[in-house]
């Protein structure tokens, strides 16, 4: 990241050219971050120690307020969407944690994805392909995304270590799909509709299996709309705002008439709550799968693990900074005969997952993927519970190359086999 000599008003230690001052915007046509979202940031640095790529850097271009200032200069026609204001923008992970101490109530996580569907045209003629293949191509569609998935595997030799590293060892990409609906058991409560994401269900379809039998056990009837779509985080976090329209009118249709979507992906859930002020009239009744359950109540006997183990429990960022889910998983599982629940020190800091910003920033990623893993093998927890599938991957190649034989698990895994008495389940990496 290029610093030196001030040449427009940013904050010090940031060197930011291009454009004149008294020019016009220098946003292109189309979506950007709106002037009163801009104007709301005071730059009072409360943000920058709960920021991790200022927390790792010490630079003021890699903070929240830094951002603000890059996208305000090219507001104002002072700067322009060069090859500098890129790189602040895609060294940030979005993690959204500078919102939660924010005094102005900032919101910097739609601004961020505005600043980048700014800076998508200008991109390598090969970057926006391989973009435009994953994010516009692949995840819409589940053909595909189930295709990419059990080609992933095979493909393992080719690819880079820190992404092979990230691919799940030993699944078999699941099908057919999950039942269409499944019944209550016992005295009915209503009726759920459950996204099954991409990722999630490509490479963690345990996770919603085990959901279904949960809701199901608890008086639930769950029905899976064969018609719905990746929800679009990933192509709105990195800009891809058309697509991501398009996938939330796409799930608007798919779910419509459903008093509740159950989202068991923490991301999932975060960005699907947007929907409306994305796309206004698209706008669901979405509910995280865990605080849905500790809201609603558990009636099902939360059974026992047949031997006690400890979890740690691994906040993700979108659930802890925009769901506000913190409490209730850990009440949830506390209810677990022969489980013990333990905080991750340092637990709300991002473990660099982020979408697909490991693989984009493989070396903050890194480093942060690093921070957590020795941070969750400092418990002596045997397991570590994650509800992001994006968090999991991480962790799980996190802890591979610390060699700790931690394993991770979704939340609802636990819940579920406390319910069946015991069955054990984990997810592996490649710890080459």
């Amino acid at each position: 990241m290029s610093r030196g000599p001030i040449d427009i008003e940013l904050p010090e230690g940031v060197r930011f050219i291009g454009g004149e001052p008294g020019a016009p915007s220098g946003w292109a046509a189309g979506d950007a971050p709106a002037t009163v979202d801009l104007n709301a940031c005071v730059a009072c640095g409360l943000c920058l120690p709960h920021c991790p790529t200022y927390r790792m850097t010490g630079e003021e271009s890699a903070s929240p307020r830094g951002r603000i200032a890059a996208m305000r200069a090219v507001h104002e026609g002072r700067a322009a969407t060069d090859a500098t204001f890129a790189r602040f923008m895609d060294l940030c992970l979005v993690c959204r944690a500078c919102e939660d101490v924010c005094p102005s109530h900032v919101p910097f996580g739609r601004m961020m994805e505005a600043a980048r569907s700014q800076i998508e045209p200008s991109r390598p003629r090969r970057e926006r392909f391989v973009r435009w293949l994953g994010l516009d191509v692949v995840l819409p569609s589940r053909t595909l995304t189930w295709i990419a998935g059990a080609l992933a595997p095979l493909a393992r030799p080719l690819l880079p270590r820190r992404v092979r590293a990230l691919i799940p060892r030993g699944r078999a990409v699941p099908r057919p799909r999950l039942p269409r609906v499944t019944e209550a058991i016992g005295a009915p409560r209503g009726t759920v509709a459950l996204l099954t994401g991409c990722v999630q269900d490509v490479w963690f379809r345990e996770v919603n299996e085990a959901a279904i039998r949960v809701l199901a056990r608890n008086g639930w009837r769950v029905v899976v709309p064969t018609d719905q779509a990746c929800c679009g985080a990933l192509a709105a976090h990195n800009g891809r705002l058309r697509i991501a329209r398009a996938l939330a009118r796409r799930n608007a249709r798919a779910f419509a008439g459903a008093d509740r979507v159950i989202v068991t992906a923490a991301g999932c859930a975060a960005h699907m709550l947007a929907y409306e002020e994305l796309v206004p009239g698209t706008g669901l009744q979405v509910r995280d799968a865990l605080s849905f359950l500790s809201e609603e109540g558990v009636v099902a006997d939360p059974g026992s693990l047949d031997e006690p183990t400890r979890v740690a429990y691994h906040d993700a960022c979108h659930a802890l900074r925009v769901l506000g889910v913190h409490g209730q998983p850990r009440a949830l599982l506390g209810a677990v005969g022969n489980l013990d629940v333990v905080d991750v020190p340092d637990g709300d800091r991002c473990c660099g997952a982020a979408g697909i910003y490991n693989v984009t920033e493989p070396e903050m990623s890194r480093r942060l993927m690093i921070e957590k893993a020795e941070a969750v093998a400092s418990t002596g927890a045997s397991l570590v519970a994650s509800a992001n599938p994006g968090c999991t991957m991480q962790l799980a190649a996190g802890l591979a190359e610390i060699g700790s034989a931690v394993r991770t698990v979704h939340p609802l895994e636990l819940l579920d086999a406390a319910g069946l008495r015991g069955r054990r389940v984990t997810s592996e990496v490649d710890p080459r």
